[in-house]
């Protein structure tokens, strides 16, 4: 028979309206993430308001890119929720060199070491959970035998006590061994006469009570409900005799229940967060990676669990997926903004100085300190480099002078920081963000090429999809002189893949017509090579070609590939190059306008391509970052007789 549960409703609404409370003091705490923590939240009402009534533990699974604020939300939660000391954050991982955890082997341990085995409610983080992949980059299974009853805490929240019997045997042994050897030796050192003279030694406490040490581990192996100190109190023939008795009982054989454990698991997905690699990437605009990663669904992220575990571990995970969002633009700019505020704050605390920072220096934050993959670190880092550094200088100088009120900006034109200190004195400092001098050492004449190359994607792009470019960059944050044009995501159809292989060719099309073939550069090599595969596929594996129809592997070692395909591939290249340059010639005094603007600028956006094109009669369409190239597939269905 089951037992009835007795439900608190005073307490329930107690611990609803704290809930409520935490919800919105991390809502304050970080930037661009409210629609995780209203999930999460939502996800873990149950395991804290009625822990009582589950069955199996709650799993919730929160995936992104570096930076994004996983951990730090958990450890947030649990602090505002009083769960510190039922909280347990593990990293598990293949390699035993690597893993903090190395000296044990079981999910089990962990947690008995973090006094989270009694069935309690609790909360435990497996964080950086990729790094415990099962399966290799081949889908080949690693020989792991390490925390495999991490899987059993997923099924079912029961770990079983596999090794307990022999253990439990193994130590009565030992106990009744050294029991004997201490009664021979406390027998031997009573039958020995004391010299007359002098006194015999009292008994031993030693000799009749167990210890603390001995306690702890008597309780924990036996499931004893007595506190440590009484076990360590009590004589060896008194412990002894409980040992025996609750031997006996199944109850020490039953597998931890951790039913009532919130079990939360983050990792980083590459697999799923495909832009991921681009760590370094300090141009392209956040809005542009915010916009990819939030079309990442659950069947994405499955997806990519099933290149890193077996098909039965990813059901494991349950259907929980809380999926974070690259942060946007807006997002780091409130993030800059709620870290100066901490600057400004600090200063008049410790200084009593008044503080007003210009929203040049945010800007100047933003260009030098947003990495849009990396996250918020490098912002935080970047705030105290440009901000914090420079005002120190400041800051003696106002000082020096009895004044507390300090005016900063920044002359961008003049590539310093302005400070006017008090009511006059105006101190400048000249100062060159570390982004901006890679930026700025771009040689004029490379930047000229680049901006040819990248406008020449940007015009067929425009002509043969009607669309203005997100974003096009020919001035960039690295020491190789390089630019991007930014497209929509295109829906793969037979004519978008020959527009693709077009707009590929463009870049150095472009080139050839404005500088003449002799000048053009070797910037083209990556184009040609996506610009190869593409035919490959269309006449390969789709089958676009009506003379081709059989399904040709990739694989450049089958013969039909090199004596049948291959000259169809050539020749179908040629062609299009033929179409592209004609393209670029119609529309030569576009081509020249927008790289000769794209060189001055450096950057251009959509709308400012659309502007462009408008002046040589080009009406090209300014669509989000999320906006979808593709058929009005719907349309031609419903009219289609």
């Amino acid at each position: 028979m089951s037992r009835k549960i007795t439900i608190d409703l005073k307490e329930i609404e107690r611990k609803k309206k704290k809930l409520e409370k935490v919800k919105a003091e991390l809502k304050k705490e970080f930037v661009g993430i409210d629609y995780v923590i209203e999930e999460l939240v939502d996800y873990i009402q149950i395991w804290y308001l009625m822990p009582e009534v589950l069955s199996r533990p709650i799993i919730v699974s929160l995936w992104g890119m570096t930076g994004v604020g996983k951990t730090d939300l958990v450890r947030k939660m649990v602090n505002k929720l009083e769960y510190q000391d039922r909280f347990a954050e593990v990293e598990l991982s293949n390699s035993e060199s690597s893993s903090y955890y190395s000296y044990r082997s079981s999910v089990s341990g962990i947690l008995e070491a973090n006094g989270l085995n009694d069935g309690k409610p609790a909360i435990v983080l497996f964080d950086e959970i990729q790094r415990f992949n099962t399966l290799d980059p081949d889908g080949n299974p690693y020989p792991n035998v390490r925390f495999q009853d991490f899987w059993e805490l997923l099924s079912d929240g029961k770990l079983a006590k596999r090794d307990d019997k022999e253990e439990i045997d193994r130590y009565l042994e030992d106990f009744l061994f050294y029991s004997k050897q201490r009664k021979k030796q406390k027998d031997q050192a009573a039958a020995t006469p004391v010299p007359e003279g002098e006194e015999a030694a009292p008994p031993s406490t030693e000799d009749t009570s167990i210890g603390l040490w001995q306690a702890r581990q008597l309780k924990k192996l036996f499931s004893l409900d007595d506190d440590v100190q009484s076990l360590a109190d009590m004589d060896q023939d008194s412990v002894l005799k409980k040992m025996m008795v609750r031997k006996t009982k199944k109850k020490i054989y039953e597998a931890i229940d951790h039913s009532k454990t919130l079990i939360i698991i983050s990792g980083n997905l590459d697999e799923a967060f495909s832009m991921a690699s681009e760590t370094s990437e300090a141009d392209v605009d956040a809005d542009i990676f915010h916009a990819y990663t939030e079309k990442i669904t659950l069947v994405d992220i499955k997806s990519a669990l099933s290149r890193k575990f077996k098909p039965e571990q990813v059901a494991r995970f349950g259907n929980i997926h809380l999926i974070y969002k690259s942060l946007r633009r807006r997002d780091f700019e409130v993030l800059i903004q709620w870290e100066v505020e901490k600057v400004i704050l600090k200063n008049k605390a410790l200084f009593d100085v008044q503080l007003l920072v210009d929203k040049h220096m945010n800007e100047l934050i933003y260009q030098n300190g947003v990495f849009p993959v990396q996250g918020v670190r490098p912002v935080f880092s970047s705030v105290i480099d440009i901000l914090e550094t420079n005002l120190a200088k400041i800051l003696f100088e106002a000082l020096m002078i009895g004044q507390n009120k300090i005016l900063i900006d920044y002359d961008f034109e003049g590539k310093k920081i302005v400070a006017k200190v008090g009511k006059g004195k105006i101190v400048e400092i000249p100062y060159v963000g570390r982004v901006d001098k890679i930026r700025q050492a771009n040689i004029d004449d490379v930047v000229a090429n680049v901006s040819v190359h990248e406008s020449g994607h940007a015009v067929v792009y425009g002509v043969l999809l009607g669309l203005a470019p997100l974003q096009l960059k020919s001035k960039v944050a690295s020491n190789y002189v390089g630019g991007f044009t930014f497209p929509h995501q295109i829906h793969q159809t037979k004519q978008t893949m020959i527009d693709k292989i077009k707009i590929y060719l463009a870049g150095g099309l472009a080139e050839d017509l404005v500088f003449g073939e002799g000048n053009a550069t070797i910037g083209r090599h990556n184009d040609r090579w996506e610009v190869s595969n593409l035919a490959m596929d269309y006449i390969r594996k789709y089958g676009f070609v009506e003379k081709y129809q059989a399904y040709y592997s990739n694989n450049p070692t089958a013969p039909m590939d090199v004596f049948i395909t291959d000259k169809a591939v050539e020749e179908m290249i040629q062609n299009l190059v033929v179409e592209t340059r004609q393209i670029l010639e119609a529309n030569k005094p576009f081509l020249l306008d927008l790289s000769r603007q794209l060189h001055t600028a450096g950057s251009l956006k959509a709308n400012e391509v659309a502007e462009i094109a408008k002046q040589y009669g080009l009406d090209l369409k300014i669509q989000e970052e999320s906006h979808l190239h593709i058929a009005n597939y719907l349309d031609i269905l419903s009219t289609e007789k």
